[in-house]
């Protein structure tokens, strides 16, 4: 019996030197053996319009997507803040596979939120937009520890290593604290 468990990454920047992707690979590459990530493309996702669902015509990019959401065991998303918010091609996604009504493919699963910002406060005001959200989704949200990771210049270089020994500490705990909280929930 295999006891992997598979876990969905959502960066929620689409630019190639995105610090979300960054962080969700370090953070990635610190769970524990028995967890798998994997990466949720949702860069060329079709924007989510009902009538497609209604009129029975879901482009084949969202079916696939809602198959593999209902695939995961739990969900990790790492976020940086537009206009104090979190940027639409999250929002599209959670749209996307929390529908058609009555099929929310996210619903019930263990979920954590990382906020990460080249500004100060660590997109903040993102993490608690997407919290909001999520909440209603009825993802089961880690919440503690939270992660606001500021000034991400500091501690990634170009190659998208932490260089800032005690950020990794901190990822690594929150990578453990994911873990525990997933087989929590899984139990």
């Amino acid at each position: 019996m295999d006891n992997k468990i598979i876990i969905g990454v959502a960066a929620g920047s689409a630019r190639k030197e995105s610090f979300s992707r960054k962080v969700a690979a370090f953070v990635s590459s610190r769970m524990p053996g028995n967890f798998e990530t994997q990466t949720l493309d949702i860069e060329k996702l079709p924007l989510y319009n009902q009538d497609y669902d209604d009129e029975g015509k879901a482009p084949p990019e969202w079916t696939a997507f809602r198959e593999k959401v209902q695939s995961l065991d739990g969900f990790l998303f790492v976020t940086p803040e537009y206009n104090r918010s979190f940027p639409p091609l999250l929002k599209n996604a959670l749209d996307i596979a929390s529908r058609p009504y009555g099929k929310n493919a996210w619903t019930g699963k263990p979920g954590a939120l990382i906020g990460v910002s080249p500004g100060k406060i660590g997109a903040f005001g993102a993490v608690q937009h997407l919290r909001q959200v999520l909440s209603f989704l009825n993802i089961l949200l880690l919440q503690q520890p939270e992660a606001y990771l500021g000034e991400a210049v500091r501690f990634l270089d170009d190659r998208g290593a932490v260089t800032n020994q005690e950020t990794a500490q901190f990822l690594e705990n929150f990578a453990a604290a994911f873990a525990s909280w997933v087989e929590r929930i899984r139990r």
